[in-house]
């Protein structure tokens, strides 16, 4: 659970020549192509820059496109130059455990292990490790094209020793990073029929049950799991089960217990950024800044930390921090969330050419959904919510659905309701806004959709109430969303 460490200077153009250099090098295995990213383009129904402002707008979204395409790469970047094998020479390492990942550096583990089974093919413990490592370099720093590396490598560990738990386990944790929940759950059942005590399957497990929606299930897989391999993977989903439910003390202290016992950087920064998005979610910025804070000092580059105080940082009121920290991690790695919060920071700031900048920012959703699919990722949660607000509305509906059909979570419940909603089918959207909110899980966003929903349907007590709860709850969820809802409060009458 390790999270990775991504080296300085990773996105300069002059590197991007090196980006197919990125897999394991033994014999037999291929070496994954340059995947050509889609140009980033206005969706129907998306708003075009004025004619005066058309050109600088090209410059611009050609400028986001190539950083798109580095920051893809970029994680091949960080292994090294080529030598003549096409690879990066290293030493071999005497062990390939998974521990090699826990130590704050994943590109220097992956390293480590390539070097390792350019040695020793043979060894499919390591090409178990190295297929987590590539699940968990792609999950951190939005490299889709790593999932191909890294089905290869768990392929190749079960060629080896077919049925053996590691790469089981595995296979189940890139069947969660690609959003492909069954196959996850079966995965993780498999592995554990072989190992009932493999701390990566056990965890997996609650994953793909979380996702799938069945939270009582998953309640019952991460008590059992608790039980046989207590720990910072487990504790961490422990904790999260526990707020889907609405017992955020709970979660709180049991997250504060795993920070107390983590030693390794990559464990203090995971576990100090999930307090940190707790104390967000539930409106204590400064207390969210300190976690965050915590968790840089542990890994200055950690992803979710960097994002999770830009976003603290805006809802505080420091605006300006708040672009400059959203721009450094787009720059990097331009994944959905952090794009469209760095376009509404725009929108919201609103000085000359930010409108054209955030509709950049919306743009480059699109790449980096079209290169998602392209490496097996199903997208659609993503698309649908950033598609509902800043894109195609047919697009977002189309979407939402295809997610609710696959699985019925709390968050497609308030995708599918807001698709809806934007699409002018309000009544339709009131049971899933509902269904949204019914677990007891405390999201400002969630409850802003309620809101508006409400507020559409007629309903003005259940909208002021569902509105003045998202903005007591956390007033700075969205710097877009809080303005709507504080609007619609006031057309409604102002709080309850």
């Amino acid at each position: 659970m390790s999270p990775r460490k991504t080296e300085d200077g990773a996105t300069e153009p002059d590197q991007q020549a090196a980006s197919t250099d990125a897999s394991a090098p033994a014999e037999g295995e291929d070496t994954p192509q340059a995947t050509e990213e889609p140009t980033p383009g206005a969706a129907p129904g998306r708003p075009e820059a004025a004619p005066e402002s058309r050109r600088a707008r090209v410059v611009r979204l050609a400028a986001c496109a190539v950083a798109l395409a580095v920051a893809m790469t970029a994680g091949a970047v960080v292994m090294g130059s080529r030598d003549d094998g096409g690879v990066r020479a290293v030493a071999s390492v005497p062990g390939t455990a998974p521990e090699l990942l826990a130590g704050g550096n994943l590109n220097e583990s992956i390293s480590a292990l390539q070097g390792h089974l350019k040695a020793q093919p043979k060894d499919f413990s390591g090409w178990a490790t190295l297929g987590v490592a590539y699940v968990e370099q792609a999950r951190t720093n939005g490299d889709p094209s790593r999932y191909p590396q890294a089905q290869r490598a768990l392929d190749r560990s079960l060629k080896l020793r077919p049925d053996n738990d590691p790469a089981l386990a595995g296979q189940a944790a890139l069947a969660a990073a690609r959003h492909d929940f069954p196959g996850a759950l079966r995965y993780a059942e498999d592995s554990l029929e072989q190992n009932p005590y493999n701390e990566r399957a056990l965890s997996s497990r609650i994953d793909a049950l979380v996702e799938l929606g069945r939270y009582d299930e998953a309640l019952k897989a991460s008590d059992e799991a608790d039980a046989r391999r207590p720990g910072i993977p487990v504790f961490t989903r422990y904790a999260y089960v526990r707020e889907l439910r609405g017992d955020v003390p709970t979660a709180r202290r049991v997250l504060e217990q795993a920070l107390t016992s983590a030693t390794a950087p990559g464990d203090v920064a995971y576990v100090a950024t999930s307090l940190g998005q707790l104390a967000w979610r539930e409106g204590e910025y400064e207390t969210a800044l300190k976690h965050y804070a915590r968790a840089l000092r542990a890994d200055s580059t950690y992803l979710p930390a960097l994002e999770g105080r830009a976003r603290a940082q805006a809802a505080n009121g420091d605006q300006a921090a708040a672009i400059r920290g959203m721009e450094e991690v787009v720059a990097g790695f331009p994944l959905p969330g952090p794009l469209v919060a760095l376009g509404e920071l725009y929108e919201a700031r609103g000085a000359e050419g930010d409108k054209a900048k955030a509709r950049d920012q919306y743009a480059l959703v699109d790449a980096w959904t079209a290169l998602a699919r392209a490496n097996g990722v199903n997208a659609d949660l993503d698309t649908a919510l950033a598609a509902a607000d800043h894109g195609d509305r047919k697009s977002a509906l189309r979407a939402a659905k295809a997610e609710w059909d696959r699985r019925e979570t709390v968050h497609t419940a308030d995708a599918l309701a807001w698709a809806l909603h934007v699409n002018g089918r309000d009544e339709e959207a009131l049971p899933y806004a509902r269904r949204a909110t019914a677990t007891g899980y405390q999201d400002a966003t969630f409850l802003y959709h309620r809101g508006m929903i409400e507020h559409a349907n007629g309903n003005e007590k259940e909208a002021r109430d569902s509105l003045s709860s998202a903005l007591e709850l956390n007033p700075g969820f969205s710097p877009v969303g809080a303005k709507a809802a504080r609007a619609a409060l006031n057309e409604l009458g102002g709080a309850k």
